[in-house]
Protein backbone atom coordinates (compact mmCIF):
# COMPACT_ATOMS: atom_id res chain seq x y z
CA UNK A 1 0.00 0.00 0.00
CA UNK A 2 2.88 2.35 0.65
CA UNK A 3 3.62 2.44 -3.08
CA UNK A 4 0.08 3.40 -3.95
CA UNK A 5 -0.93 6.22 -1.63
CA UNK A 6 0.42 8.77 -4.10
CA UNK A 7 -1.53 7.28 -7.03
CA UNK A 8 -5.15 7.93 -7.91
CA UNK A 9 -6.59 4.42 -7.73
CA UNK A 10 -10.06 5.71 -8.55
CA UNK A 11 -8.76 7.21 -11.77
CA UNK A 12 -7.08 3.91 -12.64
CA UNK A 13 -10.44 2.13 -12.24
CA UNK A 14 -12.23 5.00 -14.02
CA UNK A 15 -14.69 5.65 -11.15
CA UNK A 16 -15.51 8.54 -8.83
CA UNK A 17 -13.95 8.52 -5.35
CA UNK A 18 -17.47 8.19 -3.89
CA UNK A 19 -18.21 5.09 -5.98
CA UNK A 20 -20.04 2.26 -4.26
CA UNK A 21 -18.55 -1.21 -3.83
CA UNK A 22 -20.82 -2.46 -6.63
CA UNK A 23 -19.66 0.30 -9.00
CA UNK A 24 -16.00 -0.46 -8.26
CA UNK A 25 -16.56 -4.17 -8.89
CA UNK A 26 -18.38 -3.47 -12.17
CA UNK A 27 -15.59 -1.13 -13.33
CA UNK A 28 -12.96 -3.76 -12.53
CA UNK A 29 -14.76 -6.42 -14.56
CA UNK A 30 -15.08 -4.04 -17.51
CA UNK A 31 -11.38 -3.12 -17.44
CA UNK A 32 -10.33 -6.77 -17.14
CA UNK A 33 -12.15 -7.46 -20.41
CA UNK A 34 -10.49 -4.41 -21.90
CA UNK A 35 -6.85 -5.12 -20.91
CA UNK A 36 -6.46 -8.81 -19.91
CA UNK A 37 -3.88 -10.51 -22.17
CA UNK A 38 -6.07 -13.59 -22.63
CA UNK A 39 -9.31 -11.84 -23.57
CA UNK A 40 -8.55 -8.35 -24.90
CA UNK A 41 -6.92 -9.41 -28.17
CA UNK A 42 -5.02 -6.62 -29.94
CA UNK A 43 -5.94 -4.15 -27.17
CA UNK A 44 -4.30 -6.28 -24.45
CA UNK A 45 -2.08 -4.35 -22.07
CA UNK A 46 -0.45 -6.48 -19.38
CA UNK A 47 1.04 -3.61 -17.38
CA UNK A 48 -2.27 -1.72 -17.42
CA UNK A 49 -4.09 -4.89 -16.39
CA UNK A 50 -1.75 -5.38 -13.40
CA UNK A 51 -2.27 -1.77 -12.38
CA UNK A 52 -6.05 -2.22 -12.54
CA UNK A 53 -5.83 -5.46 -10.58
CA UNK A 54 -3.69 -3.93 -7.82
CA UNK A 55 -5.98 -0.90 -7.56
CA UNK A 56 -9.01 -3.15 -7.23
CA UNK A 57 -7.36 -5.28 -4.52
CA UNK A 58 -6.99 -2.16 -2.37
CA UNK A 59 -10.35 -0.50 -3.04
CA UNK A 60 -12.45 -3.65 -2.61
CA UNK A 61 -11.16 -4.02 0.95
CA UNK A 62 -13.01 -1.59 3.24
CA UNK A 63 -10.12 -1.26 5.69
CA UNK A 64 -7.50 -0.74 2.96
CA UNK A 65 -9.76 1.68 1.13
CA UNK A 66 -10.29 3.82 4.24
CA UNK A 67 -6.56 4.00 4.90
CA UNK A 68 -5.87 4.79 1.24
CA UNK A 69 -8.48 7.56 1.27
CA UNK A 70 -6.85 9.11 4.32
CA UNK A 71 -3.35 8.98 2.85
CA UNK A 72 -4.42 10.25 -0.54
CA UNK A 73 -6.69 13.03 0.75
CA UNK A 74 -10.01 11.65 -0.45
CA UNK A 75 -11.11 11.07 3.11
CA UNK A 76 -11.38 14.79 3.83
CA UNK A 77 -13.55 15.23 0.73
CA UNK A 78 -15.88 12.43 1.77
CA UNK A 79 -16.44 14.00 5.18
CA UNK A 80 -16.12 17.59 4.03
CA UNK A 81 -19.18 18.86 5.92
CA UNK A 82 -18.08 17.22 9.15
CA UNK A 83 -14.47 18.30 8.63
CA UNK A 84 -15.47 21.94 8.17
CA UNK A 85 -17.08 21.99 11.62
CA UNK A 86 -13.92 20.82 13.41
CA UNK A 87 -11.91 23.56 15.12
CA UNK A 88 -8.50 24.53 13.72
CA UNK A 89 -6.45 22.98 16.53
CA UNK A 90 -8.01 19.61 15.87
CA UNK A 91 -7.42 20.01 12.13
CA UNK A 92 -3.75 20.70 12.78
CA UNK A 93 -3.41 17.63 15.01
CA UNK A 94 -5.26 15.51 12.46
CA UNK A 95 -2.94 16.62 9.64
CA UNK A 96 0.11 15.91 11.82
CA UNK A 97 -1.14 12.37 12.46
CA UNK A 98 -1.63 11.87 8.72
CA UNK A 99 1.98 12.92 8.06
CA UNK A 100 3.13 10.36 10.62
CA UNK A 101 0.92 7.73 9.00
CA UNK A 102 2.49 8.39 5.58
CA UNK A 103 5.96 8.14 7.08
CA UNK A 104 5.05 4.82 8.71
CA UNK A 105 3.06 3.42 5.81
CA UNK A 106 5.38 0.38 5.51
CA UNK A 107 4.87 -0.51 9.18
CA UNK A 108 1.35 -1.90 9.52
CA UNK A 109 1.17 -1.49 13.30
CA UNK A 110 2.47 2.10 13.33
CA UNK A 111 0.31 2.96 10.33
CA UNK A 112 -2.88 1.69 11.98
CA UNK A 113 -2.06 3.50 15.25
CA UNK A 114 -1.51 6.79 13.42
CA UNK A 115 -4.78 6.41 11.50
CA UNK A 116 -6.75 5.57 14.63
CA UNK A 117 -5.19 8.48 16.53
CA UNK A 118 -6.10 10.82 13.68
CA UNK A 119 -9.72 9.72 13.63
CA UNK A 120 -9.98 9.84 17.41
CA UNK A 121 -8.56 13.35 17.42
CA UNK A 122 -10.88 14.50 14.65
CA UNK A 123 -14.20 13.22 15.94
CA UNK A 124 -13.98 12.27 19.59
CA UNK A 125 -13.23 14.48 22.57
CA UNK A 126 -11.93 12.67 25.63
CA UNK A 127 -15.18 12.16 27.53
CA UNK A 128 -16.06 9.65 30.16
CA UNK A 129 -18.82 7.17 29.51
CA UNK A 130 -20.90 8.96 32.13
CA UNK A 131 -20.59 12.34 30.39
CA UNK A 132 -21.53 10.83 27.02
CA UNK A 133 -24.61 9.24 28.56
CA UNK A 134 -25.67 12.52 30.17
CA UNK A 135 -25.57 14.30 26.81
CA UNK A 136 -27.99 11.83 25.15
CA UNK A 137 -31.45 13.31 24.79
CA UNK A 138 -34.49 10.96 24.78
CA UNK A 139 -36.25 10.95 21.42
CA UNK A 140 -39.71 9.43 21.07
CA UNK A 141 -40.35 7.05 18.18
CA UNK A 142 -42.67 8.19 15.39
CA UNK A 143 -46.16 6.78 14.94
CA UNK A 144 -46.88 4.54 11.95
CA UNK A 145 -50.10 5.03 9.95
CA UNK A 146 -51.41 2.20 7.75
CA UNK A 147 -54.55 2.04 5.60
CA UNK A 148 -56.66 -1.08 6.06
CA UNK A 149 -59.63 -2.08 3.91
CA UNK A 150 -62.27 -4.37 5.43
CA UNK A 151 -65.64 -5.56 4.19
CA UNK A 152 -68.88 -4.04 5.43
CA UNK A 153 -69.75 -7.35 7.06
CA UNK A 154 -66.39 -7.32 8.92
CA UNK A 155 -67.06 -3.74 10.08
CA UNK A 156 -70.42 -4.78 11.48
CA UNK A 157 -69.27 -7.96 13.21
CA UNK A 158 -65.59 -7.21 13.92
CA UNK A 159 -62.64 -9.23 12.69
CA UNK A 160 -58.95 -10.01 13.21
CA UNK A 161 -56.27 -9.21 10.67
CA UNK A 162 -52.56 -9.99 10.36
CA UNK A 163 -50.63 -6.77 9.69
CA UNK A 164 -47.13 -6.54 8.24
CA UNK A 165 -45.34 -3.49 9.69
CA UNK A 166 -42.08 -1.93 8.51
CA UNK A 167 -40.33 -0.48 11.58
CA UNK A 168 -37.59 2.11 11.08
CA UNK A 169 -35.27 3.24 13.86
CA UNK A 170 -31.94 5.04 14.23
CA UNK A 171 -29.01 2.66 13.95
CA UNK A 172 -27.91 1.72 17.51
CA UNK A 173 -24.30 1.37 16.35
CA UNK A 174 -23.78 4.88 14.94
CA UNK A 175 -26.86 6.40 16.64
CA UNK A 176 -28.10 7.73 13.32
CA UNK A 177 -24.87 9.61 12.47
CA UNK A 178 -24.13 7.26 9.50
CA UNK A 179 -20.34 7.32 10.09
CA UNK A 180 -18.04 5.74 12.67
CA UNK A 181 -14.43 6.92 12.64
CA UNK A 182 -15.00 8.49 9.24
CA UNK A 183 -16.25 5.31 7.57
CA UNK A 184 -19.76 4.19 6.78
CA UNK A 185 -21.30 2.41 9.74
CA UNK A 186 -20.95 -1.33 9.18
CA UNK A 187 -24.33 -2.09 10.75
CA UNK A 188 -26.53 0.28 8.69
CA UNK A 189 -24.17 0.70 5.68
CA UNK A 190 -24.15 4.46 6.14
CA UNK A 191 -27.92 5.02 6.05
CA UNK A 192 -28.18 5.90 9.72
CA UNK A 193 -31.29 3.72 10.03
CA UNK A 194 -32.28 0.10 10.43
CA UNK A 195 -35.54 -1.32 9.09
CA UNK A 196 -37.23 -4.54 10.06
CA UNK A 197 -40.49 -6.28 9.19
CA UNK A 198 -42.86 -7.47 11.91
CA UNK A 199 -46.17 -9.31 11.65
CA UNK A 200 -48.81 -8.82 14.35
CA UNK A 201 -52.44 -9.80 14.79
CA UNK A 202 -54.80 -6.85 15.25
CA UNK A 203 -58.37 -7.08 16.46
CA UNK A 204 -60.84 -4.82 14.65
CA UNK A 205 -63.78 -4.09 16.96
CA UNK A 206 -67.32 -4.67 15.73
CA UNK A 207 -69.31 -1.64 14.68
CA UNK A 208 -66.28 0.30 13.45
CA UNK A 209 -67.04 3.17 11.07
CA UNK A 210 -65.49 4.56 7.88
CA UNK A 211 -62.28 6.52 8.55
CA UNK A 212 -61.98 5.36 12.17
CA UNK A 213 -58.53 4.64 13.59
CA UNK A 214 -57.51 1.52 15.48
CA UNK A 215 -54.60 2.25 17.82
CA UNK A 216 -52.05 -0.42 18.72
CA UNK A 217 -49.79 0.91 21.45
CA UNK A 218 -45.99 0.71 21.15
CA UNK A 219 -46.04 -0.86 17.67
CA UNK A 220 -44.74 2.27 15.94
CA UNK A 221 -41.08 3.16 15.43
CA UNK A 222 -38.78 2.66 18.40
CA UNK A 223 -37.69 5.51 20.65
CA UNK A 224 -34.00 6.11 21.34
CA UNK A 225 -32.09 7.09 24.47
CA UNK A 226 -35.04 6.07 26.62
CA UNK A 227 -37.67 7.78 24.47
CA UNK A 228 -41.13 6.25 24.17
CA UNK A 229 -41.99 3.92 21.31
CA UNK A 230 -44.49 5.25 18.81
CA UNK A 231 -47.92 3.72 18.18
CA UNK A 232 -49.45 1.99 15.16
CA UNK A 233 -52.66 3.52 13.76
CA UNK A 234 -54.80 1.53 11.31
CA UNK A 235 -57.02 3.85 9.26
CA UNK A 236 -60.16 1.89 8.36
CA UNK A 237 -61.69 1.94 4.90
CA UNK A 238 -64.97 0.00 4.56
CA UNK A 239 -65.46 -1.67 1.19
CA UNK A 240 -69.06 -1.40 0.05
CA UNK A 241 -71.06 -4.10 -1.74
CA UNK A 242 -74.52 -4.20 -3.27
CA UNK A 243 -76.13 -5.75 -0.18
CA UNK A 244 -74.59 -4.00 2.83
CA UNK A 245 -73.61 -0.42 3.67
CA UNK A 246 -73.12 1.67 6.82
CA UNK A 247 -74.40 5.22 7.33
CA UNK A 248 -73.43 6.55 10.74
CA UNK A 249 -74.91 4.14 13.28
CA UNK A 250 -77.40 2.68 10.79
CA UNK A 251 -76.85 -0.53 8.82
CA UNK A 252 -78.31 -0.31 5.32
CA UNK A 253 -79.34 -3.59 3.67
CA UNK A 254 -80.72 -4.37 0.26
CA UNK A 255 -82.96 -7.43 0.58
CA UNK A 256 -83.96 -9.32 -2.60
CA UNK A 257 -87.43 -10.90 -2.50
CA UNK A 258 -89.45 -12.80 -5.10
CA UNK A 259 -92.68 -11.46 -6.65
CA UNK A 260 -94.83 -13.99 -4.76
CA UNK A 261 -93.12 -13.03 -1.45
CA UNK A 262 -93.93 -9.40 -2.23
CA UNK A 263 -97.60 -10.19 -2.93
CA UNK A 264 -98.27 -12.74 -0.21
CA UNK A 265 -95.83 -11.57 2.45
CA UNK A 266 -93.14 -13.73 4.03
CA UNK A 267 -90.72 -14.14 6.90
CA UNK A 268 -87.17 -14.01 5.53
CA UNK A 269 -83.86 -14.60 7.38
CA UNK A 270 -81.51 -11.63 7.17
CA UNK A 271 -77.82 -12.56 7.40
CA UNK A 272 -76.27 -9.45 8.88
CA UNK A 273 -75.05 -10.07 12.40
CA UNK A 274 -73.48 -13.23 13.71
CA UNK A 275 -77.03 -14.16 14.63
CA UNK A 276 -79.71 -14.31 11.95
CA UNK A 277 -82.56 -11.79 12.15
CA UNK A 278 -85.99 -12.81 10.78
CA UNK A 279 -87.62 -10.03 8.79
CA UNK A 280 -91.39 -9.98 8.28
CA UNK A 281 -92.34 -8.85 4.78
CA UNK A 282 -95.91 -7.48 4.77
CA UNK A 283 -98.26 -8.59 1.94
CA UNK A 284 -98.32 -6.32 -1.13
CA UNK A 285 -94.82 -4.95 -0.48
CA UNK A 286 -93.43 -2.85 -3.34
CA UNK A 287 -89.88 -2.75 -4.69
CA UNK A 288 -88.00 0.20 -3.15
CA UNK A 289 -90.10 0.10 0.01
CA UNK A 290 -88.10 0.53 3.23
CA UNK A 291 -88.42 -1.43 6.44
CA UNK A 292 -86.82 -0.37 9.70
CA UNK A 293 -85.70 -2.52 12.61
CA UNK A 294 -85.18 -0.12 15.50
CA UNK A 295 -82.22 -0.43 17.87
CA UNK A 296 -80.43 -3.20 15.99
CA UNK A 297 -77.74 -1.07 14.32
CA UNK A 298 -74.34 0.04 15.59
CA UNK A 299 -73.43 1.69 18.89
CA UNK A 300 -72.27 5.30 19.08
CA UNK A 301 -68.77 6.00 20.43
CA UNK A 302 -69.94 6.20 24.04
CA UNK A 303 -72.01 3.01 23.58
CA UNK A 304 -75.10 4.74 24.99
CA UNK A 305 -77.22 4.54 21.84
CA UNK A 306 -77.72 2.16 18.93
CA UNK A 307 -78.75 2.89 15.38
CA UNK A 308 -81.25 0.99 13.23
CA UNK A 309 -81.24 -1.57 10.47
CA UNK A 310 -82.83 -0.05 7.37
CA UNK A 311 -83.92 -2.57 4.75
CA UNK A 312 -84.42 -1.60 1.10
CA UNK A 313 -86.72 -4.07 -0.63
CA UNK A 314 -85.72 -5.22 -4.11
CA UNK A 315 -88.19 -7.46 -5.96
CA UNK A 316 -86.29 -9.79 -8.25
CA UNK A 317 -87.41 -12.49 -10.65
CA UNK A 318 -85.98 -15.97 -10.30
CA UNK A 319 -83.08 -16.50 -12.72
CA UNK A 320 -84.42 -19.80 -14.12
CA UNK A 321 -88.19 -19.99 -14.58
CA UNK A 322 -89.72 -23.33 -15.59
CA UNK A 323 -92.30 -23.54 -18.39
CA UNK A 324 -95.04 -24.16 -15.82
CA UNK A 325 -94.02 -21.01 -13.95
CA UNK A 326 -94.08 -18.98 -17.17
CA UNK A 327 -97.58 -20.35 -17.94
CA UNK A 328 -98.77 -19.21 -14.51
CA UNK A 329 -97.45 -15.70 -15.20
CA UNK A 330 -99.33 -15.71 -18.55
CA UNK A 331 -102.55 -16.69 -16.76
CA UNK A 332 -102.00 -13.90 -14.23
CA UNK A 333 -101.46 -11.47 -17.11
CA UNK A 334 -104.82 -12.34 -18.69
CA UNK A 335 -106.61 -12.36 -15.33
CA UNK A 336 -105.27 -9.01 -14.06
CA UNK A 337 -107.61 -6.08 -14.54
CA UNK A 338 -105.58 -3.50 -12.60
CA UNK A 339 -104.04 -0.64 -14.60
CA UNK A 340 -100.90 0.15 -12.61
CA UNK A 341 -99.82 2.96 -14.96
CA UNK A 342 -103.06 4.96 -14.87
CA UNK A 343 -101.75 7.51 -12.38
CA UNK A 344 -98.63 7.99 -14.51
CA UNK A 345 -100.74 8.80 -17.58
CA UNK A 346 -102.91 11.16 -15.59
CA UNK A 347 -99.83 12.99 -14.29
CA UNK A 348 -98.65 13.53 -17.86
CA UNK A 349 -101.84 15.30 -18.95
Amino acid sequence: MANYYNKDLYKILEVNFNATDEEIKAAYKRLVLKYHPDVAGVNANESKFKEVQEAYEILKNKDFRKKYDILHGFFAEKIKKEYETINQSKKNKYEEFIKQAKANANNSESFSKSINDALENLFHAQKTSRNRQEQKVPVNGENINLDMTISCFEAINGTSRKVNILHTQPCPNCEGRKFINGSNCSMCNGTGQLSMQKKINVKIPKGITQGAKVRVKKEGNKGINGGKDGDLFLIINIEKNKYYDIEGMNIICTLPITPFEAVLGAEIPLYIMKETINVKIPPMTSSGQKLRITGQGLYNKSKTKKGDIIINISIQLPENLTEKEKDLYKRLQTMSADDIRKNMRDAAK
